[in-house]
């Protein structure tokens, strides 16, 4: 086994046999996402998707939390200063997003305990996602008058019917495991601890099959679901608007000052 644990960016990367392991790792967030881990995991995943020794990606979080999402101080700092550079930010993540889908290794994401925020589409971009009983699910964007980034919007749409998809979206509230499994966009549910060894069994078994075909299968999947590219641009500009919007200013601030919004009307 081949590992790599680097603190500045906080993702964790080892390599057992045919299967690699990225493993979200900055506790002290809930594993957010930062900038460093956006360009540090597009990097592993492209170099990924050119090592013959990877036959399958699993992607999980440390200490029992799979990725709480965006850092909302940034964004609380960011509505301070350009437009330009929050689309920059955005793009960043979603450089990430395009990296993952693109690598034609199967990428497997094992969550256990939170996947909120940015950490929801992060999941549902993977190919299989394996979830503990007790994992949570939460698109929260709308909570602080944001909308989605990093695919969600496009993932929700190509697994639920309209009405459930409009829901998650809407609400912006916590979706359990189970519901989840049972509306297919959760492949196997395991015991809480168990996702990421079972994850990791499911990846040996792929990554000792045939890895072109499987490249194949995926990249034809990728464009029978119309892929993600120009759900990507509109997410970025649409988000970028929710932020200097006054909806998103008063969000914000109640979230810091832990309080209910007061969303202006009119």
């Amino acid at each position: 086994m081949t590992n790599t644990n680097d603190k500045k960016t906080g993702l964790d990367i080892a390599q057992d046999g045919r299967v690699l392991r990225l493993t979200i790792n900055d506790p002290a967030t809930r594993n957010s996402i930062g900038p460093a881990l956006m360009e540090a995991a597009r990097a592993a995943f492209d170099a990924a998707a050119a090592d013959p020794g990877v036959g399958a990606v699993v992607l999980t979080g440390a200490e029992g939390a799979f990725c709480s999402g965006g850092n909302l101080k940034w964004l609380k700092e960011a509505r301070g200063g350009d437009r330009e550079s929050v689309r920059a930010g955005v793009e960043s993540f979603h450089a990430m997003i395009r990296s993952l889908r693109a690598c034609p290794k199967p990428v497997i994401a094992a969550v256990e305990g939170p996947a909120g925020g940015a950490g929801f589409p992060l999941a549902l971009a993977c190919d299989l996602i394996v979830a503990a009983e007790d994992a949570v699910f939460t698109l929260s964007y709308i909570k602080v008058a944001l909308t989605s980034d990093g695919g969600g919007t496009a993932s929700l749409a190509r697994a639920l019917p309209p009405q459930l998809a409009a829901e998650i979206l809407f609400e912006g509230g916590r979706v359990g495991a189970p519901r989840l499994a049972q509306l297919g966009m959760i492949n196997r549910l395991t015991a809480p601890g168990g996702a990421l060894a079972e994850a990791t069994a499911w990846a040996e078994r792929l990554a000792a099959g045939p890895t072109a075909a499987l490249g194949r299968a995926k990249g034809l999947l990728e464009v029978a679901y119309g892929g993600l590219a120009d759900q990507l641009d509109r997410e970025r500009d649409a988000f970028v608007e929710s932020l200097f919007n006054d909806e998103a200013g008063e969000g914000v601030s109640a979230f810091f000052e832990k309080r209910a919004p007061v969303f202006p009307k009119g």
